[in-house]
């Protein structure tokens, strides 16, 4: 049987590059792995945090050894010159996390190249991407959301007699306490919950030095986290439920990804009507923003009402051995390597409709 020869990028220009160096190497692996190993040739392909490919033989000892290259200032005749092994891929499957990578440039250019790929498209990429235009996307569908505003970069750097005025603004708009976050990162990064008009002026900077776009969200109290993962195309599958559970203020980055802090219960313990809605949720989340292939959608379930509130959806989620995604389909009957394998004909049997 002929070997389907399968790209895999990684890293990548995103403040989220190590994350996916991570979820890289749990993929190859599952690449090598029991039937995967007979069905699959696998490339490495690394991009490095100032945008050079590297061939697949650096790409390996990236992931042999886990640590991104370190970079000097980049030759821009360097700059996407693609390794010779490149053309021969017949479906890629990027793991690229953040901007430059899920947010939909990634997909134009393997567009461009008419070779398919895991994972959603330009558009749902990049809606999926923008939490100010996936939250557009959400209300249209008639999604239930927290409070929300968006603002912009621009607003934040205004003057001194200004600034007070859009301070007025988003505390009658949202109020106190609030999260103040980039429009497009991930992982947590660049987020701050905050209490009084001294801590959101500092959010609101901090914030502005990663993204032109920032939005300010209602802090709920009494909300449990819980997320719902979402496989295939036209008619995609949903998982049971997982619940995040953690001591620090809120899930942060720092809490994500340092083990021990942040703990995982699946399934969730949530009435059965609670969780069916979740999924049904996720389906029509993914349609919002016309996802596909694989998507995790995150939730804030209130108990002591009911509430429901969607509150965003990650179109290319973490996918190391312990992230939640693998983690829930694995609870669900598939398992890490057959998970990959799926993505990968999920992939090419989108292609037929490009």
């Amino acid at each position: 049987m002929t070997k389907l020869r399968v790209g895999l990028l990684f890293g990548g220009r995103s403040g989220e590059h190590e994350v996916s160096i991570s979820s890289a190497i749990a993929i190859a692996n599952a690449l090598c792995s029991g039937e995967n190993q007979n069905r699959y040739d696998f490339y490495p392909f690394y991009i490095q945090k100032d945008g050079v490919w590297q061939n697949t033989v650096t790409s390996r000892i990236v992931l042999d050894s886990g640590k991104p290259l370190p970079v000097e200032t980049a030759n821009p005749a360097q700059l996407w010159q693609f390794p010779p092994e490149a053309a021969q891929m017949e479906v890629w499957f990027p793991i690229l996390h953040g901007p430059n990578g899920e947010d939909g440039t990634m997909q134009g250019l393997l567009t461009l190249m008419q070779v398919p790929w895991v994972g959603s498209g330009v558009l749902g990429s990049s809606v999926g991407m923008d939490k100010l235009m996936m939250k557009m996307a959400f209300a249209y569908a008639g999604l239930p959301q927290v409070k929300y505003m968006g603002v912009r970069r621009s607003q934040i750097c205004s003057d001194a007699d200004v600034l007070p005025k859009l301070w007025d603004d988003i505390e009658g708009a949202i109020g106190y306490p609030c999260f103040v976050k980039p429009a497009n990162l991930g992982s947590s990064v660049g987020i701050a919950k905050v209490r009084n008009r001294k801590e959101l002026e500092a959010a609101l900077n901090s914030a502005a030095s990663y993204d032109r776009r920032i939005i300010i969200e209602e802090a709920i109290s009494g909300i449990r986290e819980v997320e719902c993962a979402v496989l295939g195309n036209g008619d995609p599958k949903t998982s049971v439920i997982g619940e995040i559970t953690y001591d620090s203020d809120f899930y942060d980055y720092e809490t994500k990804y340092t083990e021990g802090l942040a703990g995982l219960k699946i399934p969730a313990p949530l009435p059965e009507e609670v969780a069916t809605k979740i999924r049904e949720m996720s389906r029509q989340a993914l349609a919002a923003v016309d996802a596909r292939g694989l998507s995790r959608v995150d939730f804030f379930y209130v108990e002591s009402t009911g509430d429901i509130f969607i509150n965003e959806i990650n179109t290319l989620p973490g996918f190391t051995a312990t992230s939640m995604y693998p983690r829930l389909w694995d609870a669900a009957g598939i398992p890490f390597p057959e998970l990959v394998h799926q993505l990968i004909q999920f992939a090419r049997e989108q292609s037929n409709f490009q």
